[in-house]
This record gives C-alpha cells, sequence and structure tokens, in this order.
C-alpha cells in the first residue's frame, strides 16, 4: 500500500470515521453527564422521604443508572453504523421475561406509588387494610407494616392493600363500642337500660356527645338483648370496651337481676 493510497482512504473515509468517533465521545460525556443527574436527582428526592431507606434508595438510582447506560451504549452503536435492532430485539425480550417475573412486585411499587399520593392512612393511624388489623408503623415503597393489637408486626403488600378495603379508625374524632348485654325474662327492660346509660356515662373517656346507645337490640328464649354502644377516642378504645364490660356486670349485681337461664335448663331444675 503506498502513501497515495492511504492519503485518499484518509480523505474517503478517515474524515468520515473521525468524525464519527468525536461524535460518539461528545454523545458519551453529555449522556454521562445527563445520566449522573438523573439518577442523582433520583437520590435526593428519595433521601428526603424519611420513610424510604437509603439502601432502598440507593438500588433504584443503581437500577435507573443502568438502563439509562444501556440506552446511551446502544445510541453510540447506532452512531457508528452497528444494526442495533436484532439486539435491541434481545433485550426487549428479556425484560419481558424480567417483567413478569417481576410483576408482582412491580404491582406492590405501583400501588405503593398511589399509596403515597392519595394518603388513605398515615403512620399511627388504626386501620383494617389487606385483611390485618393494627396501627400502621411504617410505609414502604412495596409494603406497608402493621403493628396487630396482640403486638404482632405484619407486613403486606401494597397491592393487596389497594386492591382491596381500607378501613380508617382514626379519621373521625371518636369510635363506637359495640357491646351487648342480656336480661333475664321478667326484668324491668326500661329500668336496666337506665341503670347501664347511667353506670356507662360515669366511664372515664366516654365522650358526652353523641351519647351512649342502649337500646333492645333482640329477644332470645333467655330474655331481650340489649346493646350497649358507647362512643370514644381511638386512643382509648379498649380501656372503654373493658370497663363497660365490668360497668354491666356490676349495674347487673346491684340490681339483683337474676342470670338469664334458657328453658332447657330451668327444666332440669
Amino acid at each position: 500500500m503506498d502513501l497515495e493510497t492511504i492519503r485518499v482512504f484518509i480523505m474517503t473515509r478517515g474524515i468520515d470515521f473521525g468524525t464519527k468517533v468525536v461524535g460518539a465521545i461528545v454523545l458519551w460525556v453529555i449522556g454521562r453527564w445527563v445520566i449522573g443527574f438523573v439518577t442523582g436527582l433520583l437520590r435526593k428526592m428519595l433521601s428526603r422521604n424519611s420513610r424510604v431507606d437509603p439502601t432502598l434508595a440507593h438500588y433504584l438510582s443503581s437500577i435507573l443508572g443502568a438502563l439509562l447506560n444501556l440506552v446511551l451504549v446502544l445510541a453510540i452503536l447506532q452512531v457508528f453504523g452497528v444494526q442495533t435492532t436484532s439486539f435491541a430485539a434481545l433485550l426487549a425480550g428479556l425484560g419481558l421475561a424480567i417483567g413478569t417475573a417481576w410483576g408482582g412486585l412491580l404491582a406492590h411499587f405501583a400501588a405503593g406509588v398511589f399509596m403515597q399520593v392519595l394518603r388513605p392512612f398515615k403512620v399511627g393511624d388504626f386501620v383494617t387494610a389487606g385483611g390485618v388489623t393494627g396501627t400502621v408503623q411504617e410505609l414502604g415503597l412495596f409494603g406497608t407494616t402493621i403493628v396487630t393489637p396482640d403486638n404482632v408486626t405484619t407486613i403486606v403488600g401494597n397491592n393487596t392493600i389497594f386492591s382491596g378495603t381500607i378501613s380508617n379508625f382514626s379519621v373521625l374524632p371518636v369510635r363506637r363500642v359495640e357491646l351487648t348485654a342480656k336480661v333475664a325474662n321478667g326484668v324491668d327492660v326500661r329500668d336496666a337500660m337506665e341503670r347501664l346509660r347511667a353506670a356507662v356515662v360515669r366511664i372515664p373517656s366516654v365522650v358526652e356527645s353523641p351519647g351512649p346507645d342502649i337500646e333492645v337490640l333482640s329477644f332470645t328464649p333467655e330474655g331481650p338483648l340489649l346493646c350497649v354502644r358507647p362512643y370514644t377516642h381511638n386512643s382509648t378504645y379498649w380501656q372503654v370496651y373493658f370497663d363497660t364490660n365490668r360497668a354491666i356486670i356490676d349495674t347487673f349485681r346491684e340490681a339483683g337481676y337474676p342470670t338469664p337461664e334458657t328453658p332447657l335448663a330451668r327444666r332440669q331444675v
């Protein structure tokens, strides 16, 4: 190969190749800067949320950075004229397989994002969500941590919560306690109701408005069944629940009411 051939090659092909190299370098530098800016912005946004673990924030930003770097490499190969159609199709198939395998996790992530925006409950609320009842301890991107009344930490997938019914007992200022009391046949029901009402309103943490509901709920062979429903704040629900049960026992004992008995028990006596 003589010098003239080399000169002709450089003049015809070298300039074009050099232009592509310079373009690839410029594209790489700018692309890397953009990727660093985007991933850094995502990391900062997640770190500002105290409920997002720093490890998780770094993990998500790393995934985004890897995907963007892959797109950048494909763009540079395209500059050099490399056909990336088959390579892109292979990556698309691989991405589809991974997406299918991780479909459940991605569903929990999407539900977590919607829950962060819509806020059906917050940390500290007492809820029934995903079939679990308890106090919300943490709202994560993939799962929500709920501590049940028997002090068990339970993690429920966000998609399970978001696709079901959510009952938030902490939104309204007061909550009704549901109890019943049975009186024996022959007992003056009105007298029993007045005695119970007077006893229930004296229970600490029972609110004055709305007042307790004490009415005849149904009738049984042993005697009328009364509903006893005081109202209280959610934080004192269980205290009022147990105090009301004790008030029912003490009131009926002080009034001298007989214990309700079934017709079969009376016949046996």
